[in-house]
């Protein structure tokens, strides 16, 4: 956050139907602080990364990410994937 304003993207992934995530939600200031909000009450894994906040508040929400971040991307939702079935195993 360069300009100190809280900035973040809500990324969805399907994959049975998605080619590749795409933007859900995004925002700065109190926009931001509303999506980490609502993620949190529905039990969504937050991950904090600056530089990839970035790339993906300058896409349209819709917008599928580039394959050029889907490597960055895929690392986070292994993570997610992770910690969710640690705190949810099946």
């Amino acid at each position: 956050m360069e300009d100190g304003i809280k900035k973040a993207v809500a990324l969805k992934y399907e994959r049975e139907k998605d080619r590749a995530p795409k933007v859900v939600a995004k925002g700065r200031g109190i926009v931001a602080e509303k999506i980490v909000e609502l993620a949190k009450e529905v039990g969504v894994e937050i991950l904090e990364d600056r530089d990839l906040v970035e790339f993906l508040i300058a896409l349209d929400v819709g917008e599928e990410i580039p394959p050029e971040l889907y490597r960055a991307v895929a690392e986070i939702l292994a993570y997610v994937y992770r910690v969710s079935h640690r705190k949810f195993p099946e």
